[in-house]
């Protein structure tokens, strides 16, 4: 069986490929990147794949029986296009399977919504596809709070604008360990998980942080609109948006859900405070 992975020259798709290797040799994953160049350390046969080429995507899937297809990073507007390039490659070649990197949240009511509902059209077109399928919900990465560790210290205390929301973190190193059986394993096929682990506050956050990381952090909360705007005047209009719609969707509880990641990985999701303290 021949694996490939879209957008390995990224943290998750390099996480993936590792995992695969681990689980079914270097030899049967095949990885695909924009720029070849970025992934050449991975170890596999890189082959190029830009979501805005079918073309690519005919070459690279040749000879692949399960394509893992990372969600894309461009406008929502444009990734459903693009990730139709990828899935009508793949029914062109012949492939068996796709495994999809999805993600949770609210499609309706935040400013991250029109990024959900970029992702809830794709699961539709998969699944619509015609050849078998498994589909992941990311919870909200936890390794970019840890990334920030500095700035929370310096200024003392998390702010945002999630409220007493929890929201069912995970990292990409979980992730990887669900989308390799995803991607092997006969049994996840029809499937859709929820792949996180078990939810907390920012509150909860802040102690996790000061436990491991020796930090004092409190945690704040800003009214939705008072930090969209913060975040805007930091990180300009469609970013800042973005961000601080993730934080109203955990205010509003779209990210505490369920999880069905020991389903996915045949084990438990290791707990958030173990994740961060082997971060650094």
């Amino acid at each position: 069986m021949k694996i490939a992975v879209t957008s390995v020259s990224g943290q998750l798709g390099a996480a993936i490929v590792q995992q695969l290797k681990a689980d079914i040799g270097a030899e049967n994953v095949i990885g695909i990147a924009r720029t070849v160049s970025k992934a050449a350390h991975l170890g596999v046969e890189i082959r190029k794949g830009d979501y805005t080429s079918r073309e690519d995507f005919e070459t690279a899937l040749k000879g692949v029986n399960v394509v893992v297809i990372l969600s894309g990073n461009d406008a929502p507007e444009k990734r459903i296009n693009q990730h139709r390039n990828i899935l009508e490659a793949a029914k062109s070649n012949g492939l068996q399977k796709i495994v999809y990197t999805s993600i949770l949240g609210d499609p309706e009511k935040t400013a991250f919504s029109p990024i959900i509902a970029s992702n809830r059209q794709t699961e539709a077109d998969i699944k619509a596809s015609g050849l078998d399928w498994s589909i992941g919900r990311n919870g909200i990465y936890i390794e970019p709070d840890v990334e920030y560790l500095e700035h929370y210290t310096k200024a003392g205390k998390i702010t945002n604008c999630a409220g007493i929301g929890k929201c069912a973190y995970t990292s990409r190193a979980e992730l990887a360990i669900a989308y390799a059986k995803m991607a092997v394993e006969k049994r996840h096929n029809g499937q859709t998980y929820n792949l996180v682990g078990e939810g907390i506050t920012q509150k909860e956050l802040a102690f996790c942080l000061n436990k491991t990381k020796g930090t004092s952090l409190i945690f704040e909360d800003m009214s939705v609109e008072a930090y969209t705007a913060e975040r805007k005047a930091e990180l300009g209009d469609f970013l800042g948006t973005v961000i601080a719609g993730i934080y109203e969707g955990i205010r509003n509880g779209a990210f505490d859900v369920p999880s069905d990641f020991e389903r996915a990985a045949g084990r438990p999701h290791i707990p958030i405070l173990d994740i961060i303290g082997n971060l650094s």
